[in-house]
């Protein structure tokens, strides 16, 4: 309540598939819902151990094991390295119900809001690079960014692949 540089958005619950569990993210880009192809959770994310299957366990331990032994200033600073961990659980995308694969990696802080983030690789640089290195899907919310080298130099305007937010320009989509 009191933090300078306080963010306005909005808080989502992606539920875990096959779970009772659900995964909060908050994002100020409610507009690019649409777009998220997985979620990135802190690897210190207490859902994480919940969520791993059994035959992710030791690598996502090891992920856990090496990600404790950075600190937060490092893991902020190397934009270069990227690395992370599939858990195997996929969560439920809050409009469409698609199945959405549960990432760990060391981009996303635990101290940092919820700890957890929506992912949406054409809207977010940091998505965009995990999603590059691990050959996850990008879908474009934004007009004009399907053939950017970098969708991410494009952050507003026209919505589109975005269900009932197409057609509307970014900023009116935000508060719809």
């Amino acid at each position: 309540r009191n933090w300078i540089g306080r963010s306005e958005g909005s808080s989502l619950r992606f539920k875990v598939a096959n779970s009772k569990l659900e995964i909060e993210v908050f994002t100020t880009r409610p507009d690019t819902i649409f777009g998220v192809t997985f979620l990135t959770l802190a690897p210190e994310n207490e859902i994480v151990l919940q969520i791993t299957t059994p035959e992710q366990k030791a690598k996502v331990d090891a992920y856990i094991t090496y990600a404790k032994n950075r600190s937060e200033r490092d893991r902020q600073a190397d934009v270069k390295k990227i690395t992370g961990e599939f858990t195997a659980a996929y969560a439920l995308h809050p409009f469409t119900g698609k199945k959405i694969p549960v990432w760990i990696g060391d981009y996303v802080l635990a101290t940092y809001g919820t700890g957890a983030v929506m992912a949406v690789p054409s809207s977010d640089e940091r998505d965009y690079k995990f999603a590059k290195h691990f050959g996850i899907p990008v879908i474009h919310v934004i007009e004009g960014t399907e053939h950017l080298e970098d969708p991410c130099e494009k952050l507003h305007g026209t919505m589109i692949n975005s269900d009932f937010l197409n057609g509307m320009e970014s900023h009116a989509a935000i508060k719809r």
